[in-house]
């Protein structure tokens, strides 16, 4: 391995190029960072920040209400880990291992498949890897903060930190190209935050980054099959057990293999042969508004976010031609054109007939059928085609919601008559070429009588990035409601205690997750 050069530093940004040690280059990023040596995010990142926490603690606390296998099996393992100098997990005053509060916050964060989403797309800096990815990982910053003794605002700054050293690894590098799960680049930046906040060294993360990807990486085995089961949604939550004990290892002196991105034997230059550099070069911001957290998506309810176009023409169909609505008993096919990987991850002939939630939240068919199902019980209550006024109107009215995956939904029999109805195609190089800048697809219904109704293409969906029409805080704070109303009385003060996260005050910070989370039920119907 050539000699590693001096990482560069812009106003705003790190470079770690492929012929340095970037494993350690992460590391002192993230402890330079954290430390306040550098960095100074403007107001909008710290808030779009703020908004995906508050969304992916909403989506844990309402999985852990409805009882959800893993999270449930999670949360009694944590409790046999005691810990007084722990941290406590989600709606407890019991502390436990960090690792365990960890993987078990973590699980349940990511349990309904409907927290924020990365694409892996930077066309101003050429990484467009676009591996995609979740924010599954702010348990890493609170618990840090925590065990630190630090306030909300060290806590804040944690979450922008893991953000943007797994989203521009997403932009640089796709996992999924070689069948590994997509929550190692998570995994990695969890290690060198949780260590940054807690005082390690650049080398201690640089040796448990090390660790990490020599003893743990994940197949995306877990996300084939023709029934996906509890390992595909907490995936993130396993990697980043293992990546947080490897941290405490190398806190602990454990040593493990250094520079590990240009490690020949390594992971990473097994898949992309270089002559010796690391295969790809790395950008992180710390100042400005140019972080990775700009660029990731919310998802307006709960579906897999590459259906996200398909829901977008839906309603943008049904808003523009609400007859259809009014008879459905005539609709005869509806067809959906998607790019890769849409088309074979969703659009997989195994997931046609889904008998799991976790598969039928993975099935295009199946959630587009549900919300047109859900339109159609909509227009009967009603007696009106016009659900909704407004784009808008229509998330909201339609949201996709935790018992619209039940094992009662699953088999509805309407939303399986509509699935019958349903083909799925692949777009091909037209469709491709515009993925991951957006979500390409259109969707076209046709009717017994032979009219034809054509979403048109479809780009960038509520919930997008990009996406410019959408008032998708508006629409977040009805999903927020309706997620907060299944796991408490008051959802408003839910809310509040989530919210303003900077200002919160070390002791108010511990006590973070102290609230209780209503009596589970419906159990079984999530399992």
């Amino acid at each position: 391995m050539s000699p590693a050069p001096a990482t560069t530093a812009s106003g705003t940004t790190v470079s770690l190029p492929r012929n340095s040690n970037q494993a350690l280059g992460i590391g002192r990023f993230a402890v330079d960072f954290m430390s306040g040596r550098i960095g100074h995010p403007a107001d909008a990142v710290l808030e779009r920040t703020e908004l995906f926490h508050i969304d992916s603690v909403l989506c844990g606390l309402s999985a852990i209400a409805l009882g959800t296998n893993a999270p449930t099996l999670l949360r009694a393992e944590a409790l046999r880990y005691p810990d007084a100098g722990g941290v406590a997990f989600f709606g407890s005053r019991t502390k436990v291992h960090p690792e365990k509060a960890i993987v078990a916050n973590s699980a349940a964060v990511r349990e309904w498949d409907s927290n924020g989403t990365n694409f892996g797309y930077n066309p101003a800096l050429g990484h467009t890897a676009g591996e995609f990815g979740h924010n599954d990982f702010y348990p890493v910053a609170v618990a840090a903060a925590q065990l630190a003794g630090r306030d909300g605002a060290a806590a804040l700054r944690g979450m922008v930190c893991l953000d943007e050293i797994r989203g521009r690894l997403a932009e640089v590098f796709s996992l999924k190209t070689y069948k590994i799960d997509h929550v190692v680049h998570g995994a990695i930046a969890s290690a060198a935050t949780y260590g940054a906040m807690l005082g390690a060294t650049p080398e201690q993360i640089e040796s448990a980054i090390g660790m990490f990807v020599a003893h743990h990486i994940p197949w995306r085995a877990i996300r084939a099959g023709k029934q996906l089961s509890d390992s595909k949604g907490a995936s993130a939550a396993i990697s980043t057990e293992a990546a947080i004990l490897c941290m405490q290892r190398s806190m602990n002196g454990f040593i493990g293999p250094k520079d590990i991105f240009r490690n020949p034997e390594s992971m990473f230059r097994q898949f992309i042969k270089t002559s010796g550099d690391s295969p790809f070069d790395l950008v992180l911001s710390h100042s400005g508004d140019d972080f990775a957290v700009m660029g990731m998506h919310f998802k307006l309810g709960l579906y897999e976010h590459q259906s996200a176009g398909a829901l977008q023409g839906l309603l943008d169909l049904l808003e523009r031609h609400p007859e259809v609505l009014e008879r459905p008993q005539d609709i005869k096919s509806i067809t959906i054109v998607a790019y890769e990987p849409a088309f074979g991850i969703i659009g997989d002939p195994a997931k046609r007939d889904p008998k799991t939630r976790q598969s039928a939240d993975h099935s295009m068919v199946y959630i587009v059928s549900t919300l047109l199902r859900k339109a159609i019980d909509a227009t009967r209550a009603s007696g009106s085609p016009r659900v909704a006024d407004g784009n808008d109107g229509w998330w909201k009215a339609l949201m996709l919601v935790p018992h619209d995956y039940s094992a009662a939904a699953i088999v509805n029999t309407e939303t399986r008559a509509l699935m019958e109805k349903v083909s799925f195609e692949h777009g091909g190089p037209e469709y491709d070429r515009r993925y991951p800048d957006g979500i390409p697809t259109s969707l076209v219904i046709a009717m017994a009588d032979g009219a034809t109704f054509d979403s048109g293409l479809v780009m960038y969906p509520a919930g997008h990035a990009r996406n410019t029409t959408a008032d998708v805080r508006d629409i977040l704070d009805t999903k927020f409601r309706r997620l907060g109303e299944l796991a408490t009385k008051d959802p408003a003060a839910l809310l509040e205690r989530f919210t303003g996260l900077a200002a919160r005050s070390a002791t108010e910070l511990s006590g973070l997750y102290d609230f209780e989370i209503l009596e589970i039920k419906d159990r079984g119907r999530f399992e």
